[in-house]
């Protein structure tokens, strides 16, 4: 049906009106939340009958929409106007913290040094180098501010230099919709080329100078499908696409340079393909063809690969390979599958390579040598922490470069001698306005679940903050795709952290933060598990005195957001609030649609509905279906007008339902970006002041909006 013009007219002036109403009015005399229109469409699967009725909100060009998602932002704003004075001072306090004007660790690639720097006032970083050899000036390689000035949002996915130097491939989005643009810059001359393609995904030269390989997204799923490879002077040829839904494309290049590689994956298969980046217009040699999940990655040196397989375990194992026979049958065992540690990666240099671990949870660093001599290990003696790889552009190199940070550690850039096995600090991240890590406690606790399972929790509170379950709390949770929640340093969380609220984050099954095994225990058929684990996490900080159930607040993004609101339909009355960024809640009805991006993909992530099953496992859960008439705590749902990953009506539906259902008083609020995507604003500025508004909403229901 579509909207009459008085409709139309009907909705923005509720929009005004709220808004205006309240610039002279406390909350008491606040007028009705938005109310949207019911117009039902019944969903029957396998016997199983539900009645939608807001599925119109998915018309993303009705005005009707558009009109109601500004009342929605029009009555949030009306609530927290008593708050504005508070989310002043909380974004200077967030600003106060952070050295505006900065630089990143320049990394080195040939003869040049790379970084960024950050201008006091500029929402974007400059992207820059400068001879390595200390001699020469500074060249400004792109201007994010520059790009960014006439639009609303700014993202840069790829960002990828020629092996001499002289090209620049980079690819911006500037709607939100992770819908990338390629462009090719003359470092030399400083003429751009393009945008050259559309939707492009990832991007990799090959070391000729001249010829750009590139995968591109499907228009309607965005799935990466289709691989082409480009010289300057000529068009692009579309030289591989992938048939398989399930699959996705992408594109990297081995540390030596040598070989051009061609991740085909799934969720939980991966295949790689092989090119010599020297012969461009070659062919591509298939490394393991792929077999349902079997997942694989490799690096390379000399006449070998390292690959790392979890074909015999599902925290894989280190194996080589010939260069010239890189088969599984002709695999060489070098580390072996461990039911306690996760190989993440691994990093081959010159004379050493890296294996990237996850011991019972937490990073740490083998250094080996290839003729077996100096092998040790990086290890860090914080309760909970990260450390990641960081850039190690450079194969003929005898260290290895990392970073670090923990809750009351900042982002920390150390270069590893692998020969003499010691450590340099190059940068730690300033921490302005009086922080002092001594003022904190960080704790690695475990919260038996139900059924026996220790689950991890990382938890940071000031030294003088009590445990008699007088104190408020933010526990975190995400729980899927294998991704673990590392704890690492977030300055902007002190701002809740000072005024007496402890930070916890459950690191619950279904994420990867003690294996793929973890994984696997929240996905699929186990999804469950990620839920009662975050429920059980809770009410562990409740009986021992870490905090009580009208303190309590929770918080999750995206896959994390259907965490928030599966564990709100299931324990409302364990949390005081929430606030969910992005949230998936309305799972079965995204997951029976496959022409929505990732819906395919993720069928071996959730189920696929039409399976009677798997739809069996997703009713369970699914928080908009499962949804009913009953007391709900307080909860902010923010979205995105242009997000690609959780489409915006999904947390606009579960809001206008929980909305026409719940019972209690507490108050319900949509926050809508009208100009940006999955990942909220991108500029750094704008990026505080929406965390601002997040913090002032938990600090009031914790009585703490002072």
């Amino acid at each position: 049906m579509r909207p009459t013009i008085l409709g139309v007219v009907g909705w923005a002036i509720l929009a005004a009106g709220l808004s205006a109403c309240m610039t002279r009015s406390p909350r008491s005399s606040l007028p009705p939340a938005p109310i949207a229109l019911k117009r039902p469409d019944v969903r029957e699967w396998h016997g199983d009958r539900f009645v939608d009725d807001y599925g119109w909100l998915r018309q993303k060009t009705n005005p009707v929409v558009i009109a109601h998602l500004e009342a929605e932002n029009a009555y949030t704003e009306a609530w927290m106007k008593p708050t504005e004075a508070l989310q002043e001072t909380l974004y200077k306090e967030m600003v106060g913290r952070i050295q505006e004007t900065d630089y990143t660790v320049p990394y080195r690639k040939g003869p040049w040094l790379y970084y960024t720097r950050t201008q006091q006032g500029n929402q974007y970083p400059v992207h820059c180098r400068k001879p390595a050899s200390g001699s020469g000036s500074e060249e400004m390689l792109l201007d994010l501010n520059e790009l960014a000035k006439d639009e609303k949002y700014l993202s840069v996915g790829s960002f990828e230099v020629s092996d001499d130097a002289r090209l620049l491939a980079y690819t911006i989005d500037t709607v939100g919709f992770r819908q990338y643009r390629l462009a090719v810059k003359d470092l030399a001359t400083g003429r751009t080329f393009g945008p050259t393609a559309e939707r492009v995904t990832s991007v990799r030269w090959a070391s000729d100078h001249r010829t750009l390989f590139f995968t591109t997204e499907d228009p309607v799923t965005k799935r990466s499908s289709t691989l082409y490879r480009q010289t300057l002077d000529g068009p692009a040829e579309a030289i591989y696409t992938e048939p398989d839904e399930r699959f996705s494309l992408r594109l990297d290049r081995t540390r030596s340079g040598r070989f051009v590689v061609l991740y085909v994956g799934s969720r939980t298969t991966t295949e790689l393909r092989l090119l010599e980046a020297s012969t461009p217009t070659g062919s591509w040699r298939t490394v393991a063809p792929r077999e349902a999940n079997h997942e694989y990655d490799l690096d390379h040196r000399g006449d070998t690969f390292f690959i790392w397989s979890n074909k015999s375990g599902r925290n894989f194992a280190l194996y080589t390979a010939p260069v010239d026979q890189p088969e599984p049958a002709h695999w060489n065992l070098i580390l072996p599958h461990r039911s306690d540690t996760m190989i993440e990666s691994v990093l081959c240099f010159e004379d050493h390579y890296v294996v990237h671990q996850r011991v019972q949870g937490l990073a740490r660093f083998q250094v080996s040598r290839y003729d077996g001599g100096n092998s040790h290990a990086i290890s860090f003696a914080d309760a909970t922490y990260t450390a990641s790889p960081e850039a190690n552009a450079e194969f003929h190199s005898n260290r290895f470069r990392y970073s670090y940070a923990s809750p009351v550690t900042p982002r920390s850039v150390f270069d590893h001698d692998m020969n003499s096995a010691k450590d340099e600090l190059l940068k730690r991240e300033a921490v302005l306005g009086g922080f002092d890590p001594a003022n904190y406690v960080v704790d690695r606790l475990h919260a038996k679940a139900r059924d026996g399972t220790l689950v991890p929790i990382s938890l940071l509170r000031r030294k003088d903050t009590p445990k008699d379950g007088s104190s408020p709390m933010l526990q975190m949770g995400y729980g899927a795709y294998g991704i673990p929640s590392d704890a690492g340093f977030n300055s902007t969380v002190f701002s809740l952290v000072d005024r007496g609220m402890s930070y916890a984050i459950a690191h619950i099954r279904g994420g990867g933060d003690l294996g793929k095994t973890w994984h696997d225990g929240g996905r699929m058929a186990q999804k469950m598990n990620s839920f009662t684990d975050f429920i059980d996490v809770a009410q562990f900080l409740v009986d021992e005195g870490y905090t009580d159930t009208d303190r309590l607040v929770i918080t999750g993004g995206s896959a994390g957001g259907l965490l928030m609101g599966a564990v709100t339909n299931l324990r409302p009355d364990l949390f005081k609030a929430v606030v969910t960024y992005v949230p998936f809640v309305d799972v079965i009805n995204t997951m029976l649609d496959e022409s929505l991006p990732l819906t395919v993909e993720e069928f071996e992530e959730w189920g696929n509905p039409k399976v009677a099953a798997e739809y069996a496992w997703l009713r369970q859960y699914c928080p908009y279906t499962n949804l009913e008439p009953k007391a709900y705590p307080s909860i902010l749902v923010k979205t995105a007008l242009n997000d690609s990953q959780v489409m915006y009506w999904e947390p606009a539906k579960y809001v206008a339902r929980l909305r026409a259902l719940k019972t209690d008083i507490n108050p319900l609020l949509l926050k809508v970006n009208m100009a940006a995507g999955h990942g909220g604003s991108s500029g750094r500025y704008d990026y505080l002041k929406e965390r601002a508004l997040d913090y002032a909403f938990i600090l009031d229901q914790v009585g703490l909006a002072k």
